[in-house]
């Protein structure tokens, strides 16, 4: 763990009031570690909850690949904060702990796709690791999603895989750290 170079915000910060109470509202009445990071930029801070504030809770697609995507992503990026955050939801959408082991193993030469007992599944993790790790991903794997889940739910997860890879990254480079 290298040093905190930004400090976080104080839990108790109560300005701008507007954008404070908005991201308190949308968490519960708390500021998370990464809402304290984000508020040293208000502007950022404001953008970055509206937009995630949409991802997480607007979006058509079905909530456990949602989850999947964001904790595939969080364990290739080596973004643990993110995961914690996630596999909890990830289990409550539906997954079960035998599926968020396999994700703990996504990326590392441990991983078996054939564990996944589901194509849908199969093709998100391989979504996930293309996206993720080379960014380009092949017509095959684009298409069979199409096919199983339809172009809105395609673009949806694509841009949470997106999304996560920018929140991981963010994270990481930060050294923000579960509360």
């Amino acid at each position: 763990m290298s040093p905190r170079i930004v400090p976080y915000q104080p839990t108790d910060l109560a300005e701008p009031a507007g954008l404070v109470a908005a991201i308190r509202q949308r968490r519960g009445g708390h500021l998370l570690n990464l809402d304290r990071m984000l508020l040293h930029s208000p502007p950022l801070a404001s953008g970055w909850n509206v937009f995630l504030g949409q991802v997480r809770q607007h979006l058509s697609l079905n909530g456990r690949l949602r989850e999947m995507a964001m904790c595939g992503v969080a364990v290739l990026n080596d973004a643990d904060y993110e995961f914690i955050q996630h596999a909890p939801v990830y289990l409550k959408e539906g997954g079960n702990e035998a599926e968020l082991g396999w994700l703990q193993l996504l990326g590392h030469p441990q991983y078996d796709p054939t564990c996944w007992s589901d194509e849908l599944d199969r093709l998100v993790c391989e979504l996930i690791v293309q996206m993720t790790r080379h960014i380009v991903v092949e017509p095959d794997v684009k298409q069979a999603l199409q096919a199983r889940l339809g172009n809105q739910a395609l673009v949806e997860l694509v841009a949470v895989i997106g999304t996560y890879n920018m929140v991981s990254r963010f994270l990481v480079a930060l050294d923000v750290h579960p509360e």
